[in-house]
């Protein structure tokens, strides 16, 4: 009873504790060398995860991953559009619940940049301005304009006021420490001129005026006036400086990987490059660093920009789509965390001594007034090792490589050796009885309904849906003369159809005549195909189609899509005939839209068609299925091959866009990480779809009953879509027999050993998962990657027995890179490494 009473006032004394110490105020400022918090210098991990693109049941795992990783910061947007979706009128809800998700990040111990922006760009609908915001008499964005000031600053203040209100800026003894006003400005600025100086100058000053008492940053400009700090977005900014000595060097958007678009192949980047850029960063004197994207999540609904900006908001991040690691980016970077951290009080203390070491190579040394060091050991050669003397002492520096020493002595890091497990992962077919059942429903395509309206002329989309939903039909008579020769020679005549974008289907009399969709880089687009005609009347109906409406570049409230002509039929007797300035009635939107089919009320509203009725292939239909949801925890997601493209609602909710039709351009060869990375570089999924798999939240789903619709624009087969979850399928390490580590380091730090520890493989599967076979293992020198391992000329024979003894069947296991593990040394003098792949199920 005592022991208990002890352990009671044991957990109420770190209750208090813990509220004590989330009431603390905090003073943030900063010097040249870092942020200062609470007087101490602090050189700040952080990475970016936007609370939109997952769900609040979601949010403390990902948080709590982001600070297992090492992370010091989240970073996030804020998003206008989805806080104030109609003007006045605020949403604070859901997975746009702004202050739960600051909070939970408070929680687990992090800080908070916040960048209020409001504009962000960040592949977001619009750039994330509200669309309301674009019939303002007189508006114009982003420049020196009165009525987009006041919008601006009123939004700008509604965020500052609600997070002071619920105390949660640093000096309030809440988690903010950094806000962002504005975004990626200064290249606006340059094309604007004078009323774009005059803009951001307003911009800066009007953030500042409001008292948050933490620093305010702005990123990509470079005539941020003071106290505001000016930082870098990039694949890599080790040559960045701020525009004045005594602010810190920030890299707000280290870039992780690149967006995916429809029409694209998925872009990655190496974690051995993103590490060195890392690592070279901080070795020029960075302070602050933040991935973009830590973790990338989803564009549900209609949320994506682009415009043709995929659903999946992946990115290449360290924590993928799903919220599950993706290794070895996510350990490896941990790592570079790590080691960053045992140099952090020399790096805070003055800038680095920097001694060429030879061709390519140098050491930036760092000393703090305590006498302690740190080195960085730079190989920029991308083709080449390269052996360097420093301190007396010899080090073999990897090709595009940086080694951390927070000793100057002893290695715990290279950018290129990578400790950490790489990981597989597999789409596992979730098994339903029967598969999903179906039923559809016809969209119309020929009615001109009681919300139709006829104008002369061709409208803008954008002006005359105001966004409410991706398509507009555009829908017109033709009267054909009987006399006409087409009629008899049996050539058709040629419709032409100039769009401004994105996509469009063209339905003449009823029946589909043909499609056609431009891209992310080439959003406009022509039809022009032979129509089949009648004599009489025929109805032509174009079907234009938004796929995200655009997020970067000047003057927003110009942008425009649809089709704006000219519409012509060349082929009849009196040549070519231009149908652009005849009546053309008009409908926002789908009939199944507003009836809300997607939703559980509105798909009980209409008769569906059931059974073997169900017609495949049919264009602009709606499709609806039932289904339990799945035993487990393991992420889920669609498959949508099947499928052409259309939207996805689960419960009423959107999923989002999808395109599978769309294959991937590009050319998807091997990738080397050595060598300057652009998003071109290193690419998957070609001549696949963009994207295949969409993620199904699990906070989404009831145990039974869940309603799944589907609208298929083009003709897919839904028998074809699946639900799967996301597991792990194969884990590897390959590590070298004497590989650096940080336990090694504090070995010989402490004058406890005198020879290094041999570094260990560690393999772990997913939750839920056990080892179930080793693939490959070999102690040696073998060659080859993850999924293609293979022996070299040094293999030790027994290499498969201490992980058959001491993983299968385990969760996760941990094998020492030793030759006595393996049944002796296979090859003396030879430096061996360990290269092991098993199997998770």
């Amino acid at each position: 009873m005592m022991g208990l009473k002890l352990a009671m006032w044991n957990a109420l004394l770190l209750v208090v504790l813990s509220l004590w110490a989330s009431s603390v105020q905090a003073s943030v400022s900063y010097d040249s060398k870092a942020i200062v918090v609470n007087g101490q210098r602090r050189i700040l991990i952080s990475g970016s995860i936007h609370y939109p693109r997952s769900t609040p049941e979601m949010w403390p795992d990902l948080i709590q991953k982001a600070k297992e990783g090492g992370l010091d910061v989240i970073q996030t947007y804020v998003f206008w559009n989805g806080h104030e979706p109609s003007q006045g009128k605020y949403y604070f809800e859901g997975n746009y619940d702004l202050v739960k998700f600051v909070k939970l990040v408070h929680q687990a111990g992090l800080y908070v940049n916040l960048r209020i922006g409001p504009y962000v760009c960040a592949e977001w609908n619009f750039g994330g301005f509200p669309v309301w915001l674009k019939y303002i008499p007189g508006i114009r964005f982003r420049t020196d304009n009165g009525p987009f000031k006041y919008q601006m600053e009123k939004f700008t203040r509604k965020i500052v006021n609600m997070m002071k209100a619920e105390r949660l800026y640093a000096t309030q003894g809440g988690p903010i420490i950094l806000s962002q006003i504005e975004n990626e400005y200064g290249p606006m600025e340059y094309e604007l001129g004078a009323p774009g100086k005059a803009y951001s100058n307003w911009a800066a000053h009007m953030a500042v005026g409001l008292g948050t008492g933490v620093p305010w940053i702005m990123c990509k400009q470079d005539d941020a006036p003071d106290p505001v700090i000016n930082a870098c977005n990039g694949f890599y900014c080790d040559y960045f400086s701020p525009n004045k000595a005594y602010k810190p060097k920030m890299w707000t958007e280290a870039w992780t990987g690149w967006y995916t678009e429809f029409g694209g192949a998925v872009p990655y980047r190496p974690a051995e490059d993103l590490a060195f850029a890392v690592a070279r960063f901080i070795q020029k004197g960075g302070a602050f660093i933040n991935y973009y994207m830590y973790h990338g999540g989803t564009n549900f609904g209609r949320t994506a920009g682009g415009p043709f900006i995929a659903t999946s908001y992946d990115y290449d991040a360290p924590l993928d789509e799903y919220g599950l690691l993706r290794e070895p980016k996510w350990g490896h970077l941990k790592d570079l965390h790590r080691a960053i951290k045992l140099c952090e009080p020399a790096l805070v203390s003055a800038d680095p001594t920097v001694t060429p070491l030879g061709n390519y190579a140098q050491a930036h040394v760092f000393k703090s007034k305590s006498g302690g060091c740190a080195a960085f050991l730079a190989n920029y050669n991308p083709k080449s090792f390269v052996k360097v003397s420093f301190g007396n002492m010899h080090y073999n520096l990897p090709p595009w490589s940086i080694s951390i020493l927070p000793d100057c002595k002893n290695t715990v890091y290279n950018t290129a050796r990578v400790g950490a497990q790489s990981a597989t992962m597999k789409m596992t077919r979730v098994p339903m009885h029967g598969g999903f059942s179906w039923q559809a429903y016809n969209e119309e395509t020929t009615s001109y309904s009681d919300t139709s309206f006829t104008v002369v002329g061709l409208l803008e989309q954008i002006n005359t849906t105001r966004d409410a939903s991706d398509y507009l039909w555009y829908m017109t008579d033709i009267k054909i003369d009987s006399n006409e020769g087409f009629l008899r020679s049996g050539k058709s005549p040629v419709l032409t159809v100039l769009s401004a974008g994105h996509a469009l289907h063209v339905f003449v009399n009823g029946q589909l005549a043909g499609t056609s969709y431009g891209s992310l880089e080439f959003p406009k687009l022509t039809f022009s195909k032979g129509v089949n005609l009648r004599a009489g009347i025929n109805t032509i109906a174009l079907l234009s189609i938004a796929v995200g409406l655009p997020n970067v570049g000047p003057h927003f409230e110009t942008w425009n899509a649809g089709v704006l002509g000219p519409v012509t039929l060349n082929g009849l007797n009196e040549g070519r005939r231009d149908l652009s300035w005849q009546k053309w009635s008009y409908k926002v939107g789908l009939k199944g839209e507003a009836l809300s089919l997607h939703s559980l009320t509105g798909s009980s509203s209409v008769d569906w068609i059931q059974g073997s009725l169900v017609a495949r292939k049919q264009p602009l239909t709606w499709f609806k299925t039932s289904f339990d949801a799945p035993k487990g925890y393991a992420p889920l997601a669609l498959d949508m091959g099947s499928m052409g493209k259309g939207q996805i609602w689960i419960n009423g909710q959107s999923l989002g866009r999808y395109w599978p039709s769309y294959t991937a351009l590009g050319s998807c060869g091997g990738c080397n990480y050595a060598g300057t990375y652009h998003e071109k570089k290193c690419l998957s999924n070609c001549g696949e779809a963009s994207q295949r798999w969409y993620h199904v939240p699990h906070s989404w789903l009831k145990p039974t009953g869940n309603l799944l619709v589907v609208f298929e624009e083009w003709g897919g087969d839904p028998n074809g879509i699946f639900l799967d979850r996301r597991d792990v399928d194969t884990v590897c390490a390959d590590i070298y027999e004497w590989q650096p580590t940080l336990m090694n380091w504090h070995m010989q730090a402490s004058g406890n050993v005198n020879k290094p520890l041999r570094p260990k493989a560690h393999l772990s599967c997913g939750a839920g998962q056990k080892i179930t076979k080793i693939k490959f293992a070999s102690f040696g020198t073998p060659e080859g990657a993850c999924g293609s391992f293979h022996e070299g000329a040094c293999h030790a024979h027994n290499s498969y027995d201490a992980f058959e003894r001491l993983c299968v069947g385990q969760n996760s296991c941990s094998v020492t890179v030793a030759p006595e593990m393996f049944g002796g040394d296979p090859c003396p003098s030879v430096m061996k490494k360990l290269s092991v792949e098993a199997v998770c199920s």
